[in-house]
């Protein structure tokens, strides 16, 4: 009998991890840090829209982190992308137009939002990859799956990487391949850090990360799961003849995620997170239920 493979990717953010605080309170916070004056003071409540519409500019005037730019060497990708927009959201809101603000603290927000200080992780994501690395580690049986990829499919820059480990995550080498240039992209990671080679014995709680910056589409496209099922292949040096291979995609968003996977060819599983769910489909209210329909599975 043919061996079976699960490539399984699971959503990053608000399905893997979630922000400590709301992202406005930190952001003011790091403002408030540096002593600036404000008045009247900023709250939530008039950071946020500010937020919310700088970042559809931004994402209408330099989609997927200016990543088409980058490439051509004319745009300095996810750090620029975000800094632009932290100066923007802050000058939409500062009674000084003139008020400049720190470098210190454009870098210092970068930094929270690529660690543990800006996310935390899910308690059923924590539960997930414990069960899931136990069976890769013991060579246990999955169901029918004899073998295991786990990955991370994300609509982000390559900072998802870093959140992920400084969450306590182990995460392997296995990034998109979608062309050269996504390997020498302008971005967070280091370029030597990352490998599209197979990862022999080694074993990690997440085998490989697409982000739609070094993948070069988003979700819902199905270009970015094609990315990922090649480069899940590559890693463990599977052929054409290597045996059968199910492929199967959880996240929150219904669209971006359960949607996109089926009109992939993928099987969906949604999560909603911040919403009461009501959709059609397979629809988990944790990831540890997700064990369970993977185990039925044929």
């Amino acid at each position: 009998m043919r061996p079976r493979t699960l490539l399984l990717t699971i959503d990053a953010f608000n399905t893997i991890f979630h922000p400590r605080r709301p992202i406005p309170e930190q952001y003011i916070s790091a403002f408030n840090s540096f002593k600036l004056q404000q008045s009247p003071e900023l709250t939530p409540s008039i950071l946020q829209p500010a937020f919310k519409s700088a970042y559809k500019a931004q994402s209408r005037r330099r989609p997927n982190y200016g990543r088409a730019d980058a490439i051509r060497g004319q745009y300095g990708g996810p750090r620029q992308w975000w800094e632009e927009l932290i100066r923007t959201t802050f000058q939409q809101v500062l009674a000084d137009k003139s008020t400049k603000l720190p470098d210190e603290l454009i870098q210092g927000l970068l930094d929270r939002f690529a660690s543990s200080q800006g996310y935390a992780l899910y308690n059923d994501a924590g539960e997930l990859f414990h069960r899931l690395r136990q069976i890769k580690t013991t060579g246990q049986k999955l169901g029918v799956f004899e073998r295991i990829v786990v990955g991370v499919l994300s609509n982000s820059d390559d900072r998802v990487s870093a959140v992920l480990q400084s969450l306590g995550l182990s995460v392997g080498k296995g990034r998109a391949d979608q062309e050269i240039e996504s390997l020498k992209l302008p971005g967070f990671e280091d370029p030597s850090s990352i490998s599209t080679e197979e990862y022999g014995e080694r074993v990690d709680d997440i085998d490989l990360v697409i982000t739609s910056y070094q993948a070069g589409e988003e979700k819902p496209s199905p270009v970015i799961f094609d990315v990922a099922e090649r480069q899940a292949k590559r890693l463990v040096g599977a052929g054409e003849e290597d045996g059968d291979w199910v492929r199967v995609h959880v996240g929150d968003d219904y669209d971006k995620d359960y949607r996109a996977a089926v009109d992939a060819g993928w099987k969906g599983v949604y999560v909603p997170r911040d919403e009461g769910g009501g959709k059609e489909g397979v629809v988990i209210r944790s990831l540890v239920d997700l064990i369970p329909i993977l185990e039925g599975m044929n």
